[in-house]
């Protein structure tokens, strides 16, 4: 089976709990992806093109590496998957991609195990892989990395289904505009580029079509959707343009925004349409706005307050996740402090802790650093409130009723994304439950029929 890792390096609370996700291996074809959603939804057009190209068709293995580069760890995650690919597979054809080979392909074309690497946009074509064999032997011929900068639009890959999992993924930006000061990943994934309202839409529709009841919208930075578009329009107006037009569609995610972009429309259908999950995980970063200014976010701390409380308000049942980072260069303990408070000023739930990582080549790199052991330990307190506070959010949620979507036998998510053990109906089945119990880790859920006759 080909293996989709799906964790964020630096929270390994949620990386326990997601383990590793794994697809059908196709045409000896082998995808082992890191990172976020937006990998997982390419690794699955790799496996498609890879396929299309022959790879693997001649008897020899292909394993691709489609790595994450926002934290070193990731990039050391990477390196490794390499390695342990490699002894596993002595004969095979080893490819690695993604963003940490788009900034730093020459490190892993000089790994003797690495066979070719290939950049962000050449990793979705066939032509690529049809490619491999004319690369040479040396570091310098192993890599076919274009400058990512130079691509201006993102085409709309149609994916009839995401393997081994219940919920599609439907990819509507790449890339960013900005340039925050800690962030590599613009030099790996390139500008903001938008699928046209259209193709996305025609996705969806496809998806449902073939049988999905939840589509995550997924990009770098999707509340940018829109901006080179003619006509400029939002993600508001496109996520309303899907409600509207893919009347069959249960259930509609979004993946990680940034609150400071997020139009009226989208908070209109995020506040106000029940097929919008009550879900949004917000690129926060820190609580203080010093460091805010000196990570170059767009947001000051009482942004991320008001933003929170207007769609608590428009929607009480709404959870709110974070990216936080601890540690950032300068940061004093009180800047750290309000980092803290802010978990609770803005009611968040489920929270991804970033211990501070220089990536080389950015402006924080260059800053002063903190001691690598005060950074571990503001991480370690940031996760310990996180993980209070969704302990609170299980214990909250006993006796309410939930609608759970299964994604393999035994377990689900809720509406608003929490983990539930689920005894009933099959992967990507939505089943209503009441929340019994909760583990301190997982809702406990009881088939809504099932407890009417308990009761």
């Amino acid at each position: 089976m080909g293996m989709v890792r799906h964790a964020r390096p630096g929270d390994r609370r949620l990386r326990a709990r997601r383990g590793a996700r794994r697809g059908a291996r196709m045409s000896g074809v082998e995808v082992i992806s890191f990172g976020c959603r937006l990998n997982t939804y390419e690794a699955e057009v790799m496996r498609r093109e890879a396929g299309e190209a022959g790879l693997g068709a001649d008897g020899r293995k292909a394993i691709l590496v489609n790595t994450c580069a926002v934290t070193a760890e990731a990039v050391r995650q990477a390196r490794q998957a390499v390695r342990r690919a490699r002894r596993d597979n002595p004969e095979a054809r080893i490819v690695v991609t993604g963003c940490a080979a788009q900034t730093q392909g020459p490190s892993f074309a000089a790994m003797a195990e690495v066979d070719a690497v290939i950049g962000n946009e050449e990793k979705l074509s066939a032509a690529s892989y049809r490619a491999l064999p004319d690369f040479g032997v040396a570091a310098a011929e192993k890599i076919r990395v274009n400058d990512i900068m130079s691509v201006r639009e993102t085409a709309g890959h149609m994916v009839d289904a995401i393997e081994g999992r219940a919920r599609a993924i439907v990819q509507v930006q790449n890339g960013c505009d900005h340039r925050c000061t800690f962030c590599i990943i613009p030099f790996g994934r390139g500008n903001s580029r938008s699928v046209p309202m259209g193709a996305a839409v025609d996705q969806v529709k496809r998806l449902v079509a073939n049988g999905y009841r939840e589509v995550v919208l997924s990009g770098v930075d999707m509340t940018s959707w829109g901006a080179d578009l003619p006509g400029t329009p939002r993600l508001g107006t496109l996520v309303q343009s899907i409600l509207r037009h893919v009347p069959d569609l249960r259930r509609l995610r979004l993946s990680s925004i940034d609150s400071v972009e997020a139009d009226e429309a989208l908070v209109e259908a995020v506040g106000g349409d029940a097929r919008v999950m009550p879900h949004l995980h917000l690129s926060l970063q820190a609580g203080d706005d010093m460091i805010l200014k000196r990570m170059k976010r767009r947001h000051l701390r009482d942004d991320s307050i008001r933003f929170c409380a207007e769609l608590r308000a428009r929607r009480p049942d709404i959870v709110f996740g974070a990216d936080i980072i601890a540690g950032f260069p300068t940061e004093t303990e009180a800047m750290f402090e309000n980092s803290l408070r802010l978990v609770d000023d803005c009611g968040l739930t489920l929270l991804h802790v970033f211990p501070f990582s220089p990536r080389e080549g950015t402006p924080a790199a260059r800053m002063p650093q903190l001691p690598k052991a005060v950074v571990k330990e503001r991480a370690a307190r940031l996760r310990a409130l996180g993980e209070a506070a969704y302990r609170a959010h299980l214990a909250r949620a006993v006796g309410q009723r939930r609608s759970v979507l299964v994604e393999r036998e035994g377990l689900g998510r809720t509406e608003d994304f929490t983990l539930a053990e689920i005894h009933a109906g099959l992967p990507g089945e939505i089943v209503d439950a009441i929340i019994h119990g909760e583990t301190g880790e997982r809702l406990l859920a009881t088939p809504l029929t099932a407890a009417r006759v308990a009761a």
